[in-house]
């Protein structure tokens, strides 16, 4: 069963979020002001716990099923050489995650998360986005609805990922169509090519733009012509999880391109969600900036695969176990400030 049967159901459905749970927010803060330490004096660990009570609907969160959904995709418009990697990499590395072999795999493991590793018709590439639409309506469509009919209700956290040899050069389109500029301000390194092959990256982009023109206007259009299936999954995953009432981690450059058309389709339309770290990848310091989102880590990362925010999940299993199991100063029987 397709979640999105048109692209209006799809904008309605983008248009129509709920609001997080500022009772059990209040009530979060109110329990860190009285907690055996100075008010603050854990930094962002108190504002982790808050989100995450605002967003799970109870004073005290938890994080019993955590949830990694990896997403792959082909990407058409590597045959303008915007990769160090050959196309079937892609395939080869979801038999890698299926193996157990990935950064992601052990990333998983450490976060105590469940891996769900989810590929979309990797046989089959995507659309040239210079020459035409990544994805037509229907496939696009398709994508979105796979994503968001992955995540599951019962989850206390979501953390998303990809894979997609060529997709660092989608997630530059998509934020170039979303914020504006040019090719160069956007594209990166990615799987680590030269010179060359940056200034490919940034042509592409920039032909991306000049084809499509008033057609990117949209968000939701903006990812179907110039994203990847990975991509739309990416951000059905986490409109799914706004319905849901479930706090997400966003990964690095590409799943924060993926998920930015929701915050661009509507007012906080982010505001579920956490950037679990800056990416090395040149364009993800200035898309956070754009949706005034604060990493929680800054670790040299570029690797993708849901890494990031797998490491930030343990930040949040701290700042959950203070917010638990800390005593308060009545309860530790120590003396409060003086005023």
């Amino acid at each position: 069963m397709t979640a999105f049967r048109s692209i209006k159901e799809l904008r309605d459905a983008c248009a129509s979020l709920p609001a997080g749970d500022e009772e059990a927010a209040k009530a979060a803060a109110a329990r860190q002001d009285v907690l055996t330490k100075p008010q603050g004096s854990l930094g962002r660990l108190e504002e982790i716990a808050i989100h995450m009570a605002r967003w799970q609907g109870r004073a005290m969160p938890r994080l019993e099923k955590v949830e990694v959904i990896v997403f792959a995709g082909s990407h058409g418009v590597t045959r303008r050489g915007v990769s160090a990697y050959p196309a079937e990499v892609t395939v080869q590395m979801v038999a890698n995650f299926a193996s157990g072999g990935a950064a992601i795999n052990q990333l998983a493991r450490a976060a105590k998360a469940e891996l769900k590793v989810i590929p979309l018709d990797i046989d089959k590439p995507t659309e040239d986005f210079t020459e035409a639409a990544a994805m037509d309506e229907s496939a696009f469509l398709s994508a979105v609805s796979i994503g968001y009919e992955a995540v599951s209700r019962n989850a206390d956290l979501l953390c998303l990922g990809e894979m997609g040899i060529g997709n660092t050069t989608a997630a530059a389109a998509v934020a170039a169509a979303l914020f504006g500029g040019s090719g160069t301000e956007w594209v990166g390194r990615g799987t680590g090519v030269d010179i060359a092959g940056l200034r490919r990256k940034a042509e592409v982009v920039d032909m991306a733009l000049a084809f499509h023109g008033e057609g990117l206007r949209h968000p939701v259009a903006a990812l179907a012509r110039v994203g990847g299936r990975e991509l739309a999954a990416i951000f059905g995953a986490t409109l799914a999880a706004r319905q849901y009432g479930i706090p997400v981690i966003l990964d690095g450059f590409v799943s924060t391109a993926a998920a930015a058309p929701l915050a661009k389709a509507a007012k906080g339309g982010l505001d579920h969600a956490i950037a679990g770290h800056v990416s090395a990848e040149a364009g993800h310091k200035r898309l956070l900036q754009h949706l005034e989102m604060e990493p929680l880590l800054s670790l040299g990362m570029r690797l993708g695969e849901g890494s990031g925010a797998c490491l930030a999940v343990n930040l949040v299993r701290s700042a959950l176990e203070c917010h638990a199991g800390m005593a308060s100063f009545a309860e530790a029987g120590v003396s409060t400030r003086e005023e």
